[in-house]
């Protein structure tokens, strides 16, 4: 195992997520621009809701012929940066 120092493994980590982020595609002629995995109509969303719902990363690799593993963390990464910067007011505070 290679042990990286905190810069480098910071370094490596972007550019590992810059590659992964590429697989994300926005096209306004494809599913009215909402975000795809590049070279399919299947939408972040599709896929997030499949394992939200209890789809295992090998259920839907196996219904998808062509999909990797690094589509599927795409579609984490591309949700996780959507969401890092927004801000979440309650709906409703619960009492104790």
């Amino acid at each position: 195992m290679i042990m990286l120092s905190g810069q480098l493994f910071q370094e490596v980590q972007i550019m590992m997520n810059e590659n992964l982020i590429d697989r994300i595609v926005l096209d306004p002629k494809i599913k009215v621009g909402k975000p795809v995995i590049r070279g399919t109509r299947l939408t972040v969303d599709f896929i997030l809701n499949r394992l939200a719902c209890g789809a295992t990363e090998n259920e839907i690799l196996n219904e998808y012929q062509g999909l990797t593993r690094e589509d599927l963390q795409a579609c984490l990464l591309f949700a996780t940066k959507s969401l890092k910067n927004m801000e979440f007011m309650p709906l409703m505070v619960e009492s104790v």
